[in-house]
């Protein structure tokens, strides 16, 4: 259930993911999410409405950081949770570990080269 049958969406989902792993816009997000304390030093708002709007401001690094990853999920399955966990480990290490970046580019040349494989074995069929 909420699995992506077709090899060819899957391989242009992975593929996309993997050059997206590489962009600056990845990055920036990801240097964001790394550090939130950062964050709340340099963005401070008083009050509920300021904290919504952190929140918010925030939130929106940490989706453009992983959106495409999260996407992955149709492809590997939406309620597989092993695939939903092995994801949030990725994201996790990417946020976490010092090699974060390095990790996230690693990934990308992977998830490229699956997302290949993936094409070129549904043209062949």
């Amino acid at each position: 259930m909420g699995i992506g049958t077709s090899r060819i969406f899957g391989g242009m989902v992975l593929m996309a993911t993997g050059v997206f792993q590489w962009t600056p816009l990845k990055n920036a997000c990801l240097r964001h999410c790394r550090s939130p304390i950062g964050f709340l030093l340099t963005e401070w708002r008083d009050g509920s409405r300021g904290a919504f709007q952190m929140g918010l401001h925030f939130g929106a690094y940490c989706v453009g950081c992983c959106w495409l990853l999260m996407a992955l999920l149709f492809i590997a399955g939406v309620m597989n949770l092993w695939w939903v966990a092995a994801i949030t480990a990725f994201v996790l290490l990417e946020k976490v570990v010092p090699a974060g970046l390095w990790i996230a580019r690693a990934s990308g040349i992977m998830l490229v080269l699956w997302g290949g494989w993936m094409l070129a074995t549904a043209v062949r069929s």
